[in-house]
């Protein structure tokens, strides 16, 4: 006990014990290393797997956003297209007179005999059979169906449709009629003297009734004049993106003025 107090009083005063405390200490700590390993090996290990799985979520949540700005990325560039369709059709609704609805395609036949589609516009819109379709570029076609939601439309490619045109240069007046192709047209009943040349402005002639005067319907691609027989061989294409147009304008003929009917005068009678 003395000597423990004596020891204490000439380490506080004289650091004797200093340097066996050094030693001590280098010695022990091999002994307390080891006695520490397993919790810090532990607390290395859990904290390794922890970062492990937060940097996997991490790099997943990353790769999920990175798909979800490439979708957004795309759909702002079909909005963009969209965008400029709805423009030139805008464009073009502001070169007619003539009333117009604009229409989305809903269906589209892919019958090879057949080239008709069904539109979102119905009676309920005032869509009528008959109707005249365009797109930005030119005709398209004919509404011969109609219910009150939706309507059917028949393209002027179609085998069974018949368009009335006149050539923009003279006047020269003929028709249009489908070949089930998506690209091409034929001129009927043309004789072979006719005034008609490659790169000829086909436009509607208003004959019929059912598509207004002045609507570019197609060019003119090919003529051919065999002088055996009776009438030229003319093909043309169409003006329409009609495989590709997603908006179509429905024109309406123009309203008529109505004239009120004037009573009868009533001639006065002598007294």
């Amino acid at each position: 006990m003395v000597v423990s107090i004596a020891l204490m009083v000439l380490d506080d005063r004289q650091q004797y014990m200093h340097v066996v405390r050094t030693t001590l200490t280098v010695a022990t700590y091999p002994i307390r290393y080891l006695i520490d390993l397993p919790s810090s090996a532990g607390d290395w290990l859990s904290e390794t797997f922890v970062s492990r799985r937060n940097l996997m979520l991490e790099n997943e949540a990353l790769h999920q956003e990175h798909l979800e700005l490439k979708a957004r990325a795309q759909k702002l560039s079909a909005l963009e297209v969209e965008n400029a369709r709805l423009r030139a059709l805008l464009g073009s609704t502001a070169k007619v007179q003539e009333h117009a609805i604009i229409a989305e395609l809903l269906a589209v036949d892919m019958s090879p005999f057949s080239r008709q589609i069904v539109l979102n516009k119905g009676s309920l819109d005032h869509v009528y059979e008959g109707q005249a379709m365009i797109d930005a570029h030119g005709i398209m076609g004919q509404v011969i169906h109609v219910s009150p939601l939706q309507s059917t439309a028949i393209l002027i490619t179609d085998p069974k449709h018949a368009l009335p045109v006149e050539v923009n240069r003279n006047g020269l007046r003929s028709i249009a009629s489908g070949t089930g192709e998506t690209n091409r047209l034929i001129l009927d009943q043309l004789p072979n003297n006719a005034d008609i040349l490659q790169g000829d402005l086909l436009v509607t002639s208003g004959l019929g009734g059912r598509f207004p005067a002045g609507y570019p319907v197609a060019r003119v691609t090919e003529v051919v004049r065999n002088h055996g027989l009776p009438f030229a061989h003319v093909s043309a294409e169409p003006l329409a993106a009609i495989e590709s147009s997603r908006e179509v304008l429905l024109i309406a003929k123009p309203e008529q003025p109505q004239i009120a009917a004037q009573p009868p005068k009533q001639e006065a009678t002598q007294k």
